[in-house]
């Protein structure tokens, strides 16, 4: 099965188990529109493909490690749109979820589905429950504090934030989760995967800082220039727009590099090569003019 139809499968049984006939309407509703139709799922795609790589044994696990990264990743965006937070009324082509089910269910959904991330992994450990207890040690640092996702939307809130902390908790955390607990969920050593994940989340950091401060808003699916109006750090307002690609070809570089020796390393490095190509913003220097 293609990683695209597995990941989305996956996320169907998943949601359904929390938008039955029993659920608030509303909640189920909002939950839903959280996660489809969806992005490009990199995270789990990424999952996949390192487990892949290190052997994959045990297929109900991988597919709910996958599923609980992508999770998460929803419930983050459920969050970082919120009227306390960006404010955003965009998410993936479509109203986002405070936008359309109102600022409090949206706050429960984005719960529901960190909840339901841990749910989920639990659920795909029957055939391996010795692993259980490490992949919830790595996906819990990447989500919470002090270097997780929540980190880097408190560091939003304070003066001055360190740039390389917040990008690292803001983006690169679930990128090291996402390697990390693909490696973890073939039975692997994670700590090789490491510094694929950091690279790869940097490099997204970057693109995102690149798409927020220089294209046009028909060629996103969110709100731009909110780093600027918000006064979030953004690597285009410290290096400009040719120093931002320059550091953002290097990082793709750099996370190619990372990608250590393995029976699927061709495979992954087609996956990153692939991703590589949708990170930069189209036509950045004619549209910063």
């Amino acid at each position: 099965m293609e990683a695209g139809e597995r990941i989305e499968n996956a996320l169907q049984r998943a949601v359904q188990r929390t938008t039955d006939e029993t659920a608030p309407p509303k909640l189920a509703a909002a939950i839903h529109h959280a996660v489809f139709p969806g992005g490009a799922r990199v995270r789990p795609r990424l999952t996949l493909a390192v487990a892949s790589a290190c052997g994959e044994a045990d297929g109900d696990l991988v597919d709910g490690t996958a599923t609980a990264i992508e999770l998460l990743h929803c419930a983050s965006l459920v969050h970082d749109d919120l009227p306390c937070f960006d404010d955003a009324s965009i998410r993936r082509g479509q109203a986002s979820v405070h936008a359309a089910f109102g600022t409090p269910i949206a706050l429960l959904a984005g719960d529901a589905l960190i909840v339901l991330a841990f749910d989920t992994l639990a659920r795909s450990s029957g055939r391996s429950p010795h692993l259980l207890a490490p992949l919830i040690t790595a996906i819990a640092q990447g989500a919470g504090a002090p270097t997780g996702i929540a980190a880097g939307q408190a560091w939003e809130s304070e003066p001055n934030p360190p740039s390389v902390r917040y990008r690292l908790a803001k983006t690169g955390a679930l990128f090291v989760a996402a390697t990390m607990s693909g490696a973890l969920a073939s039975g692997a050593d994670p700590t090789a995967w490491r510094s694929l994940g950091l690279r790869l989340g940097e490099a997204y950091q970057v693109a995102d800082d690149l798409l927020d401060a220089v294209s046009a808003a028909a060629d996103c699916d969110k709100p731009v220039g909110r780093d600027a109006i918000l006064g979030r750090p953004n690597t285009v307002a410290e290096l400009g727009v040719s120093g931002a690609m320059a550091h953002l070809e290097k990082l793709i570089d750099a996370a190619m590099d990372a990608i250590p020796p393995c029976q699927g390393e061709k495979e992954l490095r087609d996956l990153v090569r692939l991703q590589a190509l949708r990170l930069a913003p189209k036509h950045p220097a004619h549209q910063a003019a």
